[in-house]
């Protein structure tokens, strides 16, 4: 028997599901809090009855970083086809920023601090969940990106069981000065971009400094002297999340690496400088009041989000470089 429906129950029916949806992406859209990386790791040994060593709380907290992407409300939203994740940007900016970050020092995890030299074996926990972070983060089937990140996460575990192995060498985390400065590299790079990214929303003049002023110096394609750069205006959201994302990883790194690497930032009086950068960050992570991502002038009327944030990962990267020169010295 067919059923026909009026058409105010279909207006019902497609205002209900909006509504749903709408509340439902409202919900997904809370970015997820931080955790004490002290007490995750106390969790965990318990757990797995261990005693934690050196490079167990800088896994641990690449472990919860990449869970947090896969586990939080909505869980992995930046390769969803359907409504209403599909419809979303903020979040899925956001986890690609901490993503980023986690594949960086993931990078530097399988390169340098499990190594002892250049010719040492790199670890195949590490190959592994490196390799299995870098899939295109949008891949949605075959495989999916969710897919893959568990693969790396559950590597990242078996390395972080294997440090614990009073029986067995083959698993090594090396807390010295010249690691952390090889990640700390990285970083400097990545805060970088962002700063330049989230000051591009509002148009300025740029001179062209990519040869350095260097009379011989060459590059591949010629560019103009000077340019105009300003982020449009539908990514100016898109380039704060990712940023908020990002240094919400690196607060939560940067505390495990203020444990494993203890001694060296004491012995070269770096400690208080890593303290000053996790203020920064954590001074980025304040609550975002505004439903929107205001885009002011420079001393205009509205302010401007993007350059705060700017603000505080360019304060958190001038100290960066400041841990670094204190760190290559004797």
């Amino acid at each position: 028997m067919a059923v026909n429906f009026s058409t105010k129950t279909v207006v019902a029916i497609a205002t209900s599901v909006i509504a749903l949806f709408y509340f439902i992406g409202v919900y997904w859209s809370f970015e997820p809090n931080s955790f004490d990386i002290k007490a995750v790791v106390t969790e965990d040994a318990k757990q797995e009855q261990v005693m934690p060593v050196v490079g167990y709380t800088t896994t641990t907290a690449l472990i919860k970083v990449t869970e947090t992407l896969l586990d939080k409300p909505g869980g992995y939203l930046a390769n969803d086809a359907m409504p209403p994740s599909v419809l979303l940007d903020n979040i899925p900016a956001w986890e690609f920023g901490a993503l980023e970050m986690s594949r960086d020092l993931a990078l530097v995890m399988r390169q340098e601090l499990s190594r002892s030299q250049s010719q040492s074996l790199e670890n195949p926990f590490l190959q592994m969940a490196q390799n299995k972070l870098n899939i295109d983060h949008k891949s949605w089937a075959f495989p999916s990106a969710e897919s893959e990140y568990r693969k790396a996460i559950a590597e990242l575990y078996q390395y972080r069981l294997a440090l614990t192995d009073v029986n067995s060498q083959n698993a090594q985390f090396y807390a010295r000065a010249d690691n952390l400065r090889d990640w700390l590299k990285e970083v400097e790079k990545r805060l970088g971009s962002y700063s330049q990214r989230l000051s591009a929303s509002v148009g300025r003049d740029q001179i062209n400094v990519d040869l350095a002023g260097d009379d011989v110096a060459q590059q591949s394609t010629t560019t103009a002297s000077s340019m105009q750069v300003k982020t449009s205006w539908w990514r100016l959201d898109d380039e704060f999340y990712e940023a908020r994302g990002a240094t919400w990883a690196l607060l939560h790194f940067l505390k495990a690496i203020e444990i494993d690497f203890n001694d060296v930032l004491m012995k070269k009086n770096a400690k208080v400088s890593v303290q000053q950068i996790i203020r920064e960050l954590e001074a980025s992570q304040q609550p975002v009041w505004s439903p929107l991502i205001l885009n002011g002038d420079g001393f205009g009327m509205l302010a401007n989000h993007s350059l705060v944030m700017a603000n505080y990962i360019s304060r958190a990267n001038a100290a960066l470089i400041d841990l670094n020169e204190l760190l290559s010295q004797g």
